[in-house]
């Protein structure tokens, strides 16, 4: 069973470390960032994962950029 308690702080750290992640804007969603954390709570290296986590995002926005047929929008 969990304690409410407990359940209630957890919930509102999470909330304050999402709205942390909105104001830096990391693009983190809040399951991704609970996922963090709690890899992190398991003794996972932060730096390590935020370095995972950058590169990986690197990697999808690369990705998903357009091709250099498609034409650039005009800035």
């Amino acid at each position: 069973m969990v304690d409410p308690d407990a359940a209630k702080t957890a919930r509102e750290s999470l909330d304050l470390a999402f709205h942390m992640s909105n104001i830096m804007d990391t693009g983190l969603d809040r399951h991704l960032l609970s996922v963090l954390i709690a890899l992190c709570d398991l003794g996972l290296n932060p730096e390590a994962l935020a370095a995972v986590v950058k590169e990986l995002s690197r990697e999808c926005s690369s990705s998903s950029s357009p091709t250099p047929s498609a034409p650039s929008p005009i800035p």
